[in-house]
């Protein structure tokens, strides 16, 4: 999508945590979206009577009328109902899907997001678009989930984009699994520790590896905890193994 198509789209955000609603509208409005933000449902529902934006984005979880409520309200009147609606969510359960499904969203986005996963979102649902817009609803089917019976109405292209934006939020919570369990492994690697029942003979004071060997105590450490050991000798060995060198520096001063 060239940039000038993106300075003609108009987007609302409907959230109710001034600080994300603001992180957003930041992002958004660094890549050329003209941004509308409303703080719950019925806020949304009173802009969309006078205003079309390009797409919404909504929590899921607000005050009073919730996001998946404020999709199937908006999806049920003529006016807006062509408008693709993300919502965003911190997890997402089976049965988020299946009430997706039901209220007719057209994409999920979980939280937290990255800047990039949020415009390349942004940038497929409005290539889709004039797709969607001229796509009938197919009729409803009823499903059983969970013990409860589900009716869903949305359209095929909007499963398809549903589910597509679910597995791919998933495969970027799993690279970012896979890129912490990277930086773990490599923490891990650069710190070893000393930990459990060490032998130690009582008289030479060589400690047993683990392959039965006996090791300097100092070679022990330094292969197991990582510090380099300097030799030098304490005060009482001084007196005691160079008893004139002792005298001459320390008792003759």
């Amino acid at each position: 999508m060239d940039e000038s198509s993106e300075k003609k789209s108009d987007l609302l955000v409907v959230e109710d945590s001034t600080t994300q609603a603001d992180h957003i509208k930041y992002i958004l409005e660094k890549h050329g979206y003209g941004v509308a933000v409303v703080k719950n449902g019925k806020e949304a529902i009173d802009y969309l009577n006078t205003n079309l934006p390009s797409i919404i984005i909504s929590d899921v979880v607000m005050p009073g009328i919730d996001g998946f409520e404020l999709c199937k309200r908006i999806k049920a009147d003529e006016r807006p109902k062509n408008i693709p609606i993300i919502l965003l969510t911190t997890l997402l359960e089976p049965e988020d899907v299946i009430r997706g499904l039901e209220s007719g969203a057209d994409n999920f986005m979980t939280k937290p997001f990255s800047e990039e996963a949020l415009i390349e979102r942004i940038h497929y649902v409005l290539l889709n678009v004039e797709m969607r817009k001229n796509i009938s609803t197919d009729m409803g089917i009823e499903i059983a989930f969970a013990g409860k019976k589900h009716l869903i109405t949305s359209s095929r292209i909007q499963i398809i984009d549903l589910l597509l934006s679910i597995y791919e939020s998933a495969v970027i919570k799993n690279r970012e699994l896979e890129r912490a369990s990277r930086e773990l492994k490599e923490a891990n690697e650069k710190i070893k520790t000393l930990s459990g029942l060490l032998p130690i003979c009582s008289f030479c004071k060589k400690v047993r590896d683990d392959d039965g060997y006996w090791n300097k105590i100092e070679t022990y450490i330094e292969a197991h905890s990582g510090p380099e050991f300097s030799h030098t000798m304490c005060l009482e060995c001084s007196r005691k193994n160079y008893p004139q060198i002792y005298s001459e520096k320390f008792e003759g001063e």
